[in-house]
C-alpha cells in the first residue's frame, strides 16, 4: 500500500522505471537520472509529490531547498519573515486541502515550535511536511541541537534519508504518511546530506486534486475541550505508526555477518557501510516513532549490537529502555559530525596513517568593502559594547574588531539590551548598542523593538541595513522589495516603521560616512530614551553592484602607522619596508582605509 520506487542499476541517463502506486497498481513512465544536491532532491520530491505551497526562512544548511522549489511553477514558494510564519502558512495551506511544506534549519524549528506542537494535535488536511536541517559539527550555527528531540516532545514522526535519492523518495513518502495518519511529518536532514550530491531518478509530477475543505471545529480549533480529545488521537496515531513501522519500506534490515550488527540512520549509515560492508545493518528511515518489533527481531539475530547515530542518543535511549543490550554513546561522541574514520577508530582501533597537511588557519573575516566593518570601526574607537545578533555582523566579535559581546539567537540583540537596561539602569547601557541586520530585524527584531518602546526602555539600536539576507547567500526579505519568485513588491520602510511605533529619534546614515556616523552614535547613545540608527549601505556581493574605484596607497606619504590596518580589511597588507599594500583584485573602493589614514597616504583611483 506504500509507494516504493524500484531503482534500476543501469547507468543510462534515461530509463524506464517501475513505480508501485499506493493503490497496488504498477505504473510505467519515462524517467531521467540527474546528479543533485540533497536540498535540490528534497525540492524535487516536493514537486513530484504534488506540493502546491512552500514557505521558508533562509538558514544554512536548508536554504537551497526553497531556491530549488521556486524553479517549479506549479508550486507557490515564498520567503516568510520567520520560521513561525512559514510553518503557519504551510499549516493553513494544508487545512485548505493541498499538500504543503515549510523548510528551515534546526534553530528555526525552535521559532516554529509553537504552531508545530499544536499542528500535531490538529492533524492535517492535505499532507504537511516540515523539512528541518540539522547542523552536526556547527558549520554555521550557534548550537548543535537535535531536531529528533523536538519531534519526540511534539509527538511528530521523523523521516531521515541517507543520500540524495532517498531525500527525494522520503519526501514523497512523508506526504503519504502525513495523510494516512493525519499528522505533520518532519523530514530531517543534516549539513552533510543537504550539501552532498548524488544521482537522483526524476519522475513526473503527480497532480493531486485538492481535498474539499470541511469545517471541523473539534479538529482545528484547539480550545482546551477540543485539545483533550485530539491528544487522545495523537497517542493512538503514534502507537499505530510504531506498530506499522516495521513494514515501512524505508525501514529495512540488511542481514550479512550476524556477529556484528548496527542500528543507524541518515548519513551515518553511509559510514557504517564503508567501514563494515559485511556487517548486518538495520537502517531506519523513520527514526521516530521507532518500530519496536523490527528492532527486537534484528537485535535477536546479531551477537554484538551497536547504535551509531549523530548527536543525541535518541534511538539508543529507547532501545535500551526496551531492555535490549547495545553499545552506543559509551564509545561514540554526542558532539560534532561523525565520519568513517571515527568509526574505524572507535571499533577497530585504527588511526589515520597519514595526518592531514598542516594548513594555516584562516580566521573568519568580513569581506573587503563590507559596510559592517566601518560601523564596528567607529564603535571600537568609541569603546562601545554591542549586543549582537545572527548574521555576517557576528564577525564583529573576533579580532581585530572585537566589538560584539553577545550573540544568542535571532532578534535577541534588542531584547537582551533591554534586559540589561532594566537590570542596571539607563546609565549602564550608554556605552552599549544593539546591532542587528535588516533581515534579522524583520525576522524577530521587530517584536523586540516594539517591546522596548512599550516598556519604556532606552538604549540605541543600530540596524545595519545591507539590503539582503547576507550570511545565507543573499536572499530577499520584506524590506528589499523582491519576493522569492523575483517579483517586485512594496518594500517595508524600516525608517517609517520605527517612527510608526513611536520612536522619535531615528537616523539614517551611510555606513561609510565615518564623521557623520561617529557624530550620530555619540548623540544617540547619550539619550535617555530608545533611539535607532539605520546604516544603509548595500552588501558588496549583491548582484548588480558596481565598484568603479579602487584604493591605491601612496608609498612616499605612508608613515607606517598602521591606522588603515586596524579594521582588518583583507585587501590591505604591509610591504617588507612597512608601507601599506592594497590588493586591487580584492579592493572594492569603499574608502574606509582612506578615511582612517591621517597622512592622506591613500587615494581613490578609477579601475
Amino acid at each position: 500500500m506504500w509507494s516504493e520506487l524500484q531503482r534500476k542499476s543501469d547507468s543510462v541517463m534515461v530509463c524506464l522505471c517501475l513505480r508501485r502506486r499506493h493503490d497496488g497498481k504498477d505504473e510505467r513512465r519515462m524517467s531521467e537520472k540527474k546528479i543533485m544536491l540533497g536540498n535540490a532532491a528534497i525540492a524535487r520530491g516536493a514537486y513530484e509529490a504534488g506540493v502546491k505551497v512552500s514557505a521558508a526562512y533562509p538558514g544554512t544548511p536548508s536554504t537551497e531547498i526553497s531556491e530549488n522549489v521556486v524553479k517549479y511553477d506549479e508550486i507557490y514558494a515564498e520567503w516568510s519573515p520567520n520560521e513561525k510564519v512559514a510553518m503557519e502558512v504551510a499549516i493553513g495551506a494544508s487545512i485548505s486541502g493541498v499538500r504543503a511544506m515549510a523548510s528551515m534549519k534546526h534553530v528555526g524549528v525552535n521559532v516554529a515550535s509553537d504552531p508545530l506542537y499544536t499542528a500535531s494535535y490538529t492533524g492535517v488536511g492535505g499532507g504537511l511536511v516540515l523539512v528541518a536541517a540539522d547542523d552536526p559539527g556547527l558549520y554555521s550555527s550557534q548550537n548543535e541541537q537535535d531536531t529528533r528531540c523536538v519531534a519526540r516532545a511534539a509527538q511528530v514522526p521523523v523521516l531521515e534519508p541517507s543520500d540524495s535519492q532517498e531525500a527525494k523518495d522520503f519526501m514523497k513518502f512523508a506526504f503519504e504518511v502525513s495523510e494516512k495518519y493525519d499528522t505533520p511529518v518532519i523530514l530531517r536532514t543534516t549539513t552533510r546530506l543537504s550539501h552532498s550530491q548524488g544521482t537522483v531518478e526524476l519522475l513526473e509530477r503527480e497532480e493531486r486534486p485538492d481535498k474539499p475543505y470541511e469545517r471541523n471545529i473539534r479538529k482545528y480549533v484547539m480550545m482546551p475541550a477540543m485539545a483533550k480529545g485530539r491528544h487522545v488521537h495523537v497517542e493512538k496515531r503514534m502507537e499505530a505508526m510504531a506498530e506499522d513501522g516495521g513494514g515501512f519500506p524505508i525501514n529495512r534490515a540488511e542481514y550479512n555477518d550476524t556477529s556484528i550488527g548496527f542500528i543507524t540512520s541518515g548519513i551515518p549509515y553511509q559510514y557504517v557501510k564503508e567501514v563494515f560492508p559485511e556487517a548486518s545493518v538495520l537502517k531506519l528511515g523513520m527514526v521516530h516513532p521507532l518500530p519496536k518489533k523490527l528492532i527486537e527481531e534484528f537485535a535477536s539475530k546479531v551477537e554484538k549490537l551497536y547504535i551509531f547515530e549523530e548527536l543525541e542518543p535518541v534511538i539508543e535511549e529507547q532501545v535500551k529502555a526496551w531492555g535490549i543490550q547495545a553499545t552506543g554513546k559509551e564509545i561514540f561522541t554526542r558532539q560534532g559530525e561523525y565520519s568513517a574514520n571515527m568509526l574505524r577508530s572507535a571499533l577497530l582501533g585504527e588511526k589515520m596513517e597519514q595526518q592531514p597537511a598542516a594548513v594555516p588557519a584562516r580566521p573568519p573575516i568580513l569581506c573587503p568593502g563590507c559596510p559592517h566593518r566601518s560601523v564596528f570601526t567607529i564603535l571600537k574607537k568609541l569603546k562601545i559594547h554591542a549586543a549582537g545578533d545572527i548574521g555576517c555582523y557576528t564577525l564583529g566579535a573576533v579580532a581585530p574588531l572585537e566589538v560584539i559581546d553577545t550573540t544568542i539567537c535571532m532578534g535577541a540583540s534588542i531584547s537582551s539590551l533591554h534586559g540589561m537596561e532594566k537590570a542596571k539602569g539607563k546609565d549602564y547601557i550608554k556605552n552599549w548598542v544593539a546591532v542587528i541586520g535588516d533581515s534579522t530585524f524583520m525576522h524577530t527584531g521587530v517584536n523586540s523593538l516594539i517591546n522596548t518602546v512599550y516598556n519604556q526602555g532606552s538604549g540605541t539600536v543600530i540596524i545595519v541595513d545591507n539590503s539582503t539576507t547576507g550570511m545565507t547567500g543573499h536572499q530577499d526579505h520584506a524590506a528589499t522589495g523582491k519576493t522569492l519568485k523575483g517579483e517586485t513588491v512594496p518594500a517595508i520602510n524600516i525608517y517609517q516603521f520605527c517612527k510608526a511605533i513611536g520612536i522619535e529619534h531615528v537616523a539614517e546614515v551611510n555606513a561609510f560616512d565615518l564623521p557623520l556616523l561617529e557624530k550620530v552614535i555619540k548623540e544617540e547613545t547619550a539619550r535617555e530614551e530608545v533611539s535607532v540608527i539605520i546604516t544603509k549601505s548595500p552588501c558588496v556581493l549583491l548582484k548588480g553592484n558596481v565598484f568603479p574605484d579602487v584604493c591605491v596607497p601612496i608609498p612616499e606619504k605612508c608613515k607606517k602607522c598602521g591606522a588603515c590596518l586596524k579594521p582588518g580589511c583583507p585587501a590591505l597588507t604591509r610591504n617588507e619596508d612597512g608601507t601599506i599594500a592594497i590588493d586591487a583584485t580584492m579592493c572594492n573602493g569603499c574608502g574606509l582605509c582612506m578615511q582612517l589614514c591621517p597622512f592622506d597616504a591613500i587615494e581613490k583611483e578609477r579601475k
